[in-house]
């Protein structure tokens, strides 16, 4: 797909592209990026090793004086990244990881800097404990560009409503709502079962599944606790991604432990999944959980959702945008902390009312078979990437003033 003749040029600019690609910023920015490149004269800037793509351009981190932060080195590689932005009409970054090469391209050029975000970073105070005092410069980083953006896009509504919150300062004008898509040609229904054979899974016994990172977060603590309230019958299948912390990791380790000394079926996957594997065990999941404390939209709820299956997930951030309650799967109300942290009020009543809701799905699986074929329709009617290019082109129009 090549873009028309005097399409203004965008200059992509993102930590994670494929192959290297860890959460929901990757996949939004690969996905966006194709449905882009028919639409402007696209270059995207991404950190790591050197990729095969034509227009795709790959920085590394700078080598620094050991026991130097890494937040360093990361603005180290934003340096040489808006350096490479002259000549470009518009930037367009996403997460801390990036706004820095967009808020020194915007100043250096004089061109305009539109911010995807996806998270922010006062609403993630257990960074602290990964990064130290990387956390306060990625937290310098993000107002700076969030504050002097041109345009912001959120993912959702309620991060629409986050960023105006935290960052007051922002123009409620120049903040957009674009939701993440789904390909739904790549996610969809696949009943082969190696993926299932291989990691030692029942296809014959109820599956519970759940597929993210080991970050406070994502609530894999809370899930935990609830599952000790689980049907017995049912599996647990844990889809781990890289912890954040060697804090993090060894609570989940010590629930999933005490957990498998109580019940069977507690299967633990780590690292990330193969594309034909997540649809397999998406597709074989009864249900599917997103227990997250912090959501801004949450693509893995579109993925299982493409394969056909019920969610049930905690109704906060974006999630009851994307997981329609009692249509496509069933949301738990939490009460939360309003110190960033989301944390539950009480705890326990929250790991009741989630161990609740998908016992209930458990006990009916006619009814949670009948809400996983809503969510495909669902994915399939409202959530193309298509629509979100559409949208964050006409955002580019406006930012450049009216060009095309």
């Amino acid at each position: 797909m090549t873009a028309a003749p005097n399409a203004p040029r965008v200059d992509l600019l993102t930590k994670e592209f494929p192959p290297e690609v860890y959460g929901g910023a990757g996949v939004h920015v690969a996905e966006l990026s194709k449905e882009l490149r028919g639409l402007v004269d696209l270059r995207v800037r991404c950190f790591g090793e050197p990729r095969p793509e034509p227009g795709v351009l790959a920085y590394r981190e700078p080598h620094l004086a050991d026991g130097a932060n890494p937040a360093l080195r990361t603005l180290g590689a934003n340096v040489e990244m808006a350096a490479a932005c002259a000549g470009a009409d518009l930037v367009h970054s996403h997460t801390w990881y990036a706004n820095a090469a967009g808020r020194l391209a915007q100043t250096l050029y004089g061109i305009p800097h539109v911010v995807t975000t996806h998270s922010l970073e006062p609403l993630r105070p257990w960074k602290a404990e990964q990064l130290g005092g990387g956390y306060a410069l990625s937290s310098l980083v993000e107002r700076g560009a969030l504050e002097h953006a041109d345009a912001l896009i959120a993912v959702s509504r309620g991060m629409r409503d986050d960023i105006l919150r935290v960052y007051p300062d922002v123009d409620p004008a120049r903040v957009h709502v674009v939701h993440n898509g789904i390909d739904t040609d790549a996610h969809r229904p696949d009943h082969g079962t190696a993926a299932l054979e291989r990691h030692g899974i029942d296809p014959d016994r109820p599956i519970v599944l759940f597929v993210g990172r080991v970050t406070r977060q994502k609530g894999l603590p809370q899930l935990l606790r609830a599952a000790f309230e689980l049907d017995a019958d049912a599996q647990l299948v844990l889809c781990c991604g890289q912890p954040d912390t060697p804090e993090i990791a060894a609570e989940t380790a010590g629930l999933v432990e005490e957990l498998s000394r109580v019940r069977s079926g507690v299967v633990r996957i780590d690292g990330m999944l193969d594309q034909v594997s997540l649809r397999q065990l998406l597709t074989h999941a009864t249900v599917f959980v997103c227990p997250s404390l912090y959501e801004p939209m949450g693509i893995v709820n579109l993925e299982a959702m493409a394969c056909g299956t019920a969610v049930v997930a905690t109704a906060t951030g974006g999630i009851p945008e994307v997981v329609a309650d009692g249509e496509t799967g069933l949301l738990v109300p939490v009460e939360q902390e309003q110190d960033g942290t989301g944390t539950p009020l009480d705890e326990k009543r929250f790991a009741t009312d989630f161990a609740a809701a998908v016992n209930a799905l458990l006990a009916e699986p006619a009814r949670a078979e009948a809400l996983g074929k809503a969510g495909r329709v669902r994915a399939e009617e409202h959530f193309g990437w298509d629509r979100a290019a559409q949208k964050t082109h006409a955002i580019y129009r406006s930012a450049l003033g009216g060009e095309v």
